[in-house]
């Protein structure tokens, strides 16, 4: 998402009411106040518009923290392709606490080592572009169910 016009500036604005309401509880913002942005954004906007949204409101969010290297492009969208997978079973009956008490293996912020040898994500590439998963599939790519507790993908 670019930051000029009115569809940029209204996505900027979304994010920085997003991120109002996730911090109003709490002065930090850790792994789990990321999957609570994530899922108001899936669920404000819909899974693709909110790759751009989320992506592009942390980038501009590292930037300004003048930490503009930690914003990474594939963990970004892989999360938000995550929550909203596991988000598409009740899109508008639950709020947060039930989405991860119903989910909880999302609260585990290694996951994606599920899918991704820890190389790939630790690469350049995968830090400023899309990278697809190299060690597993998502499940909404293989035609699986949700990830749970005993579900590992092969190594």
């Amino acid at each position: 998402m670019s930051t000029a016009g009115p569809a940029a500036s209204g996505g900027v604005r979304l994010f920085d009411e997003l991120m109002a309401e996730v911090t109003a509880a709490t002065a930090h913002f850790d792994h789990r106040a990321h999957l609570h942005l994530t899922w108001l954004a899936v669920r404000r906007v819909g899974m693709p518009a909110a790759v751009g949204l989320v992506g592009e409101g942390i980038r501009r969010t590292a930037r300004s923290a003048g930490a503009p290297q930690k914003y990474h492009a594939t963990l970004s969208r892989a999360w938000v392709e995550l929550v909203a997978y596991h988000a598409a079973d009740r899109p508008t009956t639950e709020d947060f606490a039930a989405f991860v008490e119903r989910h909880p293996l999302l609260l585990d912020k290694h996951l994606l080592t599920r899918f991704y040898h820890s190389t790939t994500l630790a690469g350049a590439r995968a830090r400023t572009d899309w990278v697809a998963p190299d060690r597993a599939p998502f499940p909404w790519h293989s035609g699986g169910r949700p990830i749970e507790g005993g579900d590992r993908p092969a190594a």
